[in-house]
């Protein structure tokens, strides 16, 4: 059988997909737009922003709280805000248990804004882009860079538990797990060791990490590549077996302060999760630790452009989803 013709068409084929693909990721960033609400909620953004500014006020804990739900809710089902449904049965995406550790003060920020917003603009504003802007508004808050957001996400349809597994990242995972799950959701290596650096505000309690300093082998109970003198300062707010569980470490000393202090961490040898310490000891991201370790603004530069590459995942457009009314129920 002559199988020329055949062998001559899969470039084509190949070709042809690949452009399908792409224009439908075209497609729906197109629809996305800084100015997407110009003619009906003009002021959306100043309104999100006095909201948020509010809570924060109150509570400081708003600004990790609410930068981490976003990337939750993006890594799962996309960026929809299907991460703040509320469930009676206790089985949407916000009861997974990765996600039991999200702090109430993030699902209060948005809740805020969306009412603050609904009274000025019923019916137009997503929880979604709610989201989005808010976790824009609290990273300028703690000091760090203001960047643009793109609007126009529709609210997804779907929110369930079961459909979370494997969708985080765990703190033990390595930098080609870590790649693997980024690029699964368009977003580069750049993009993944700079949206790490939200971790400069951020904290953790003593079961995510204890095993690098209890159990890390058989015969090398703490893990080498942790400093000692910060293995033994987490040892006695995490002591064996005995540590508060509401016990919480800081990530980052300047958990207060946006900066590039995270960084500096990891090349000294004091990153708090095997996944943070990984992006310097894996020579596949160093390199990138090292850059933004001596240059903030580098750094500012790269998490500005990696905020707006998670803002794109999975978003929902037309008929593929919602304006919700609450921002904790579907319509």
């Amino acid at each position: 059988m002559d199988t020329r013709r055949d062998d001559a068409t899969k470039p084509m084929t190949m070709w042809f997909l690949g452009m399908l693909l792409f224009s439908m990721v075209a497609e729906s960033n197109a629809q996305l737009s800084e100015n997407y609400y110009a003619s009906t909620c003009p002021n959306v953004e100043l309104i999100v922003k006095q909201a948020v500014n509010t809570k924060f006020q109150q509570t400081p804990t708003t600004a990790p709280a609410t930068l981490r739900m976003f990337f939750h809710d993006c890594f799962v089902e996309g960026c929809d805000a299907s991460v703040l449904i509320a469930s009676d049965n206790e089985d949407a995406e916000k009861d997974a248990s990765d996600n039991k550790s999200l702090a109430g003060d993030g699902f209060d920020t948005v809740i805020k804004a969306k009412t603050a917003v609904e009274s000025q603009c019923p019916g137009v504003v997503s929880c979604a882009d709610i989201l989005a802007l808010a976790a824009r508004d609290v990273v300028v808050l703690v000091g760090g860079p203001e960047f643009k957001v793109e609007l126009g996400r529709r609210d997804g349809l779907v929110s369930q538990a079961s459909r979370v597994t494997g969708k985080l990242p765990e703190p033990g995972l390595d930098v080609r797990g870590l790649v693997q799950m980024f690029a699964s959701n368009g977003l580069s290596l750049t993009d993944m060791v700079a949206l790490s650096g939200a971790h400069t505000i951020g904290s953790s309690h003593c079961n995510r990490f204890a095993n690098r300093l209890y159990n890390f082998s058989t015969f090398m109970p703490v893990d080498p590549t942790l400093d000692p003198a910060y293995a033994q300062q987490l040892m006695k707010t995490c002591p064996r077996g005995g540590a508060d569980p509401d016990a919480v470490v800081d990530i980052d000393p300047s958990r207060d302060i946006f900066d590039n202090l995270y960084y500096q961490n990891l090349v000294a040898r004091k990153g708090l999760f095997t996944s943070d310490q990984a992006l310097f000891n894996d020579l596949s991201s160093q390199a990138t630790v090292i850059r933004f370790a001596n240059n903030a603004e580098e750094f500012y530069a790269a998490f500005s452009s990696a905020m707006r590459n998670l803002g794109r995942v999975g978003v929902k457009v037309g008929s593929e989803g919602e304006i919700r009314r609450d921002c904790s129920a579907f319509n």
